[in-house]
C-alpha cells in the first residue's frame, strides 16, 4: 500500500474540511502533524488498488479514508483532527461520514456505498462489544468490496456478526482476502 496515496487522500479530506470552515477547520492539524502510525491500515490505498476502482483511485481513497476518519474520531482519536473534544469528536465523525458516503454516491458507485453503510453499522456493534477485531475485519472486508467487489461469503459473514461477532470476524477475513486473491489470480 502507499502511504503517499494515503497522505494524499487525508490531505483532500483536510481540504474538503477547511474549504467547509467553522470547528471542524479549525481543529485540523497541520499538514506537517499528520502522520501515519505503522499499524494504519492505509484502507483508502487498498480500496483504490482493486479494478472497480479503476481510474478513479485518488477519489476513492479519499472517500474510504474521510470514512474511516469518521470511526477513528467516534472512538476518540484522530489522524487530520486535534482531538481534544469528544463532543466535536463526535459531530466531526458524523460530518466525516456523511462527506464520504455523499461524494461515493456522487460517483455512482451505489455498491460501495452500501458497504461503507454496512461497516459503520459492524464498527458500531463492535464498540459496544469492545471488538477491535471484529472493526477491523470488517474494515478489511470493505475496503476489499469497494476495490475488488462483493461476494456471496461476505454478505453472508455480515449477516453473521450480530448472532457471532467472533465466527464473522473470521468469516469477513477470509472473505476480503478471497476477493483480493480471486483477483490476482484471474489477472
Amino acid at each position: 500500500m502507499s502511504s503517499e496515496q494515503t497522505l494524499a487522500a487525508l490531505a483532500a479530506v483536510s481540504a474538503q474540511l477547511s474549504s467547509d470552515g467553522g470547528l471542524l477547520a479549525a481543529a485540523l492539524l497541520g499538514e506537517d502533524r499528520v502522520q501515519l502510525g505503522d499499524s494504519d491500515p492505509q484502507l483508502g490505498a487498498l480500496a483504490a488498488s482493486g479494478p472497480r476502482s479503476s481510474g478513479r483511485e485518488q477519489q476513492v481513497a479519499a472517500v474510504v479514508e474521510a470514512v474511516y476518519e469518521g470511526f477513528l474520531l467516534h472512538g476518540g482519536s484522530s489522524r487530520i483532527l486535534n482531538v481534544g473534544d469528544a463532543d466535536l469528536n463526535i459531530l466531526a465523525g458524523d460530518r466525516l461520514y456523511a462527506l464520504g458516503l455523499a461524494q461515493l454516491a456522487a460517483l455512482g458507485d451505489l455498491d460501495s456505498v452500501g458497504e461503507l453503510a454496512d461497516v459503520i453499522g459492524i464498527c458500531s456493534q463492535a464498540r459496544a462489544l469492545d471488538d477491535a477485531v471484529l472493526a477491523a475485519a470488517a474494515w478489511e472486508h470493505a475496503a476489499s468490496a469497494i476495490g475488488w467487489g462483493g461476494s456471496p461469503a461476505g454478505e453472508e459473514a455480515k449477516a453473521a456478526v450480530a448472532a457471532d461477532p467472533d465466527a464473522a470476524s473470521a468469516a469477513l477475513t477470509d472473505a476480503a482476502r478471497a476477493l483480493r486473491g480471486a483477483a490476482a489470480q484471474t489477472s
